[in-house]
């Protein structure tokens, strides 16, 4: 089994069972042991905004914001960079723990050794 798992989510409401995958996979993985990166893009973007997850609803599925309350408490929790410019997020714009990001980190991180990279 990878030692690390980078996980990018391009889901949001949009896609509400490909984002809810996602973020399940993710938390489940934290849970475990896993070292975790959460990449928020596309339309999951707007998770990085403080409230947003809790606006999330999908029948029989764990709440968004104590899937993100979980990976932010142990794993890591990136906004990509272009995805935030063009929702005019910044720095000050997102929940307290979550960076923001290019396609060269993501490429670090999931090219790294003992990584498994999944993208939802």
């Amino acid at each position: 089994m990878a030692k690390k798992l980078v996980i990018k989510v391009t889901a949001g409401a949009d896609a509400p069972e490909r984002c809810s995958q996602a973020f399940t996979v993710a938390a489940v993985a934290v849970a475990s042991g896993v070292d975790v990166s959460l990449w928020l893009t596309g339309e999951s973007s707007w998770f990085a905004v403080p409230g947003r997850a809790a606006e999330f609803e999908l029948p029989h599925a764990a709440p968004l914001p104590d899937l993100l309350d979980s990976l932010l408490a142990g794993g890591r929790v990136t906004l990509c960079t272009q995805c935030a410019a063009r929702r005019d997020l910044t720095e000050k714009d997102v929940i307290d723990g979550v960076r923001i990001a290019g396609a060269q980190v993501f490429v670090q991180e999931a090219l790294a050794d003992d990584t498994q990279a999944l993208v939802y």
